[in-house]
């Protein structure tokens, strides 16, 4: 009993420890960080607009509510420094005739609720700037011009996080398991992706890289070096018709990666299949890119996808997406080598084969007959 906790227990270390060591999760986020960056951190101040786009809600809107109640509030000081040298405010026991820069400004208060009107051009009409002090009308002008540039850039900002494609690509789903299984007489690794969304993703182009530890010929280890993965479907891997559930292969041949794993070693692998979509939304002609990725314990072989999509009565085509990451166990060859080894010695049964020790020998028939 003890020795099987145990191993339960070093199994859920170790899968813990792959997880971690994932690089892309997934629903397609980086699990990377940076450390010991030489540059200043005021480098991300110089793309203001990019840093701004990459910020959290949370923090978005707190620099959103930050600018606007700042901006307000200080011209309201300006407003009421402006009433305070000009002797406007009530302590100052201003004349019946004294006309004041701002009419009815009284203190803090009224100076920041005409702040507030003015910036966003509320306009109550019961406190209105004369045309005794220039500076006023300076200020007045400054800060409408000011206002209109902070509405510009806090409201384009929340407008271009909504609109990014970045969440058009949440719509774009992946199989749960990649598999391996014989297609079209190869052994190919396939993925199943597919489209939530009736409109279409233009010039899609669907590619992967295998992430993995090597060590070159001059004993350099590479961490994260990466190998392109072709993947295609029946019509190319460009320009895919995206409007039904895809799926998607890599042929594992002697140039693959995978040529040399077998069903038996594969969850000794230590890699990382990282899948990447690209296309553009139809809507709103930007880019948007998808992927996911794939560790040893996710790859099944010896299964295939079960089928999705069928065809009703009234003759529309159906997409059952209960099926979506459903796999059935089918007969496969546990290795890609041996699948090529079965196909040459099957091709050399057909072939003759030339005997270099027989000797082609004559014999005259003689006729023993006589007439």
């Amino acid at each position: 009993m003890f020795s099987y906790l145990r191993e339960r227990f070093t199994s859920h270390l170790r899968e813990r420890s792959r997880r971690r060591a994932r690089l892309v999760s997934k629903d397609g986020r980086c699990n990377i960080e940076f450390g010991n960056v030489e540059q200043s951190r005021f480098v991300f101040l110089i793309d203001i607009w990019t840093t701004i786009l990459d910020l959290r809600w949370r923090y978005k809107m707190t620099i959103f509510i930050s600018a606007f109640l700042g901006s307000w509030f200080l011209f309201g000081l300006l407003w009421y420094v402006v009433a305070y040298i000009h002797k406007d405010l009530p302590e100052f026991n201003p004349s019946i005739n004294h006309t004041p820069c701002v009419e009815n400004i009284n203190g803090l208060t009224s100076a920041f609720l005409f702040s507030l009107e003015t910036q966003v051009t509320i306009g109550y009409g019961f406190r209105c700037v004369t045309e005794q002090c220039a500076t006023a009308i300076f200020l007045l002008i400054f800060q409408s011009i000011l206002g209109v540039i902070i509405n510009s850039f806090m409201c384009g900002a929340i407008l271009a996080k909504i609109s990014r494609s970045k969440n058009r690509a949440k719509t774009i789903t992946f199989s749960k398991n990649a598999v391996i299984s014989k297609r079209g007489g190869k052994l190919c690794l396939l993925i199943r992706v597919a489209n939530l969304r009736k409109s279409l993703l233009i010039g899609s182009h669907i590619y992967g890289k295998l992430l993995r530890t090597t060590i070159t010929p001059e004993g350099e280890t590479i961490i994260l070096d990466q190998v392109n993965i072709e993947f295609v479907v029946d019509a190319g891997n460009e320009n895919l018709f995206f409007i039904s559930p895809l799926t998607i292969y890599h042929i594992i041949d002697k140039n693959s990666p995978f040529f040399h794993m077998a069903a038996e070693t594969l969850l000794q692998q230590d890699f990382e299949l990282v899948v990447f979509l690209d296309g553009t939304v139809e809507a709103t002609s930007a880019t948007c890119q998808v992927r996911t990725s794939y560790i040893p314990e996710e790859v099944l072989w010896g299964y295939r996808f079960a089928p999705i999509v069928s065809k009703t009565k009234e003759g529309k085509y159906r997409v059952d997406f209960q099926n979506f990451s459903k796999t059935v166990a089918v007969e496969t060859p546990h290795c890609a080598f041996c699948l090529y080894n079965e196909k040459e010695a099957k091709a050399k049964e057909k072939k003759g084969y030339d005997n270099p020790g027989f000797v082609l020998s004559e014999v005259n028939e003689t006729s023993d007959t006589k007439m």
